[in-house]
């Protein structure tokens, strides 16, 4: 749940509190004052009625304006007036009326009636007004809150979105700075003057790299030539993949930094796999041809981009080659899924472990090292939503993409 979603669910659970008190409020006070008022009423009326019944209409008004009450008119027809006390005494009747908010008093002799107000309620309704009135400014204040701490949020909701950006690869995305100096803006320029120096440090990183490559492909570009002009020799054959060795590192070194830095851009489409396995043969340098077996029992197609996606297929080929202890790599595409075998012996880690860069394998003989081959395809594989799967059975160890996961 979003900091915006809490806040307004917050500021409506107080509106409906407020509501809810204000009516409650409302209504005991309400409750107070009918109480107050019938049971003043009666005991009024018992002295009040005594000269009505005495037709003493002069002294019946001097009292009632003693007790600060006013003759007023009564339409008993009328829809709004409610009857919330009733006496009835021989030829006469006291009631106690309410209409809206006022409480009367009505009495009836024979034909003689009379009805008073009570003066003092007066005060009570400006006061309940005014009680009314606190509870609404209550209100639009925390509507004024509540726009002011979204007004303040904002900044926060782009700061996480560019983040998100930020995250994602977009390294030139930069906020809006104000002259403000609360501290969101301070946050701000935090956060900008961040993404600036990450910026550079990739942008130097990038250029380092461009340079090392530009300047390691001179001299083994050089070292082929003059191996070219060679006698034949064993030692020969060993500079030459020494040096091969090197070249295809440096390949390796620039294709994980691009796979590393979030900014590739894939060129998905859909391929067949036949297709793309024979893109991935035209990567490789294969002395003997014979050494892979390819079974094809279903062929089917995949949204990807071929030269990425062959760069992995590639790579795992190029270690079932390198470390098969004897008989042929064997590839079989089935049904959503490739995989790669070879004879040896098992891996002797989770598959994990490998897929590291510059990960060894220890055995007898020497130290294997697995480099920066089966990282890329982990790259590769996780930027197209693949998935890497291992598993060792009849003494081979089998290396499967699954294309629908």
């Amino acid at each position: 749940m979003s900091i915006f979603t809490k806040v307004f669910a917050l500021f409506c659970i107080s509106i409906v509190l407020m509501f809810y008190l204000s009516l409650q409020t409302n209504k005991i006070t309400d409750e107070k004052i009918e109480l107050v008022h019938k049971e003043k009423y009666i005991q009024a009326s018992k002295e009040l009625f005594s000269y009505l019944i005495n037709g003493d209409l002069t002294l019946l008004n001097d009292r009632a304006k003693k007790l600060n009450y006013e003759k007023k008119s009564v339409n008993l027809k009328d829809k709004n007036i409610k009857i919330i006390y009733e006496s009835t005494i021989s030829f006469g009747n006291i009631q106690i009326l309410k209409k809206d908010d006022m409480y009367m008093l009505y009495m009836k002799y024979l034909d003689d009636e009379v009805s008073f107000y009570d003066l003092s309620q007066k005060k009570e309704l400006e006061q309940k007004e005014h009680l009314n009135y606190l509870i609404i400014a209550d209100i639009l204040l925390l509507v004024v809150m509540l726009l002011v701490i979204l007004k303040m949020l904002i900044p926060l909701k782009n700061i996480s979105k560019a983040i998100e950006k930020f995250g994602s690869g977009d390294y030139s995305l930069r906020l809006d700075e104000s002259k403000k100096s609360d501290e969101i803006s301070k946050v701000i320029k935090k956060f900008n003057a961040m993404a600036q120096n990450i910026d550079n440090l990739l942008t130097s990183r990038t250029q380092l790299l461009n340079d090392m490559s530009h300047e390691l492909r001179t001299p083994i570009s050089k070292a082929m030539i003059s191996l070219e002009m060679m006698e034949e020799s064993k030692y020969k054959k060993i500079l030459k993949k020494s040096i091969t060795q090197i070249d295809k590192l440096t390949d390796e070194l620039l294709e994980i930094e691009r796979l590393n830095s979030n900014n590739v851009t894939l060129d998905i489409k859909k391929h067949s796999m036949d297709t793309i396995l024979a893109e991935a043969f035209s990567k490789m340098m294969i002395d003997n041809e014979d050494e892979i077996e390819v079974q094809i029992l279903t062929l089917f197609e995949c949204n990807a981009d071929i030269n990425y996606l062959s760069i992995a297929i590639k790579n795992l080929i190029d270690n079932a080659l390198k470390y098969k202890e004897k008989g042929n790599v064997e590839i079989l595409i089935d049904k959503d899924i490739i995989e790669i075998k070879n004879e040896g012996k098992p891996l002797s880690k989770e598959l994990d472990y490998y897929l590291e860069t510059f990960t060894q394998e220890d055995n007898s003989r020497n130290i294997q090292g697995y480099g920066l081959g089966l990282n890329i395809v982990k790259r590769v594989l996780e930027y197209h939503h693949f998935k890497l799967e291992y598993r060792y059975e009849d003494g081979k160890n089998i290396f499967s993409i699954r294309f629908h996961i």
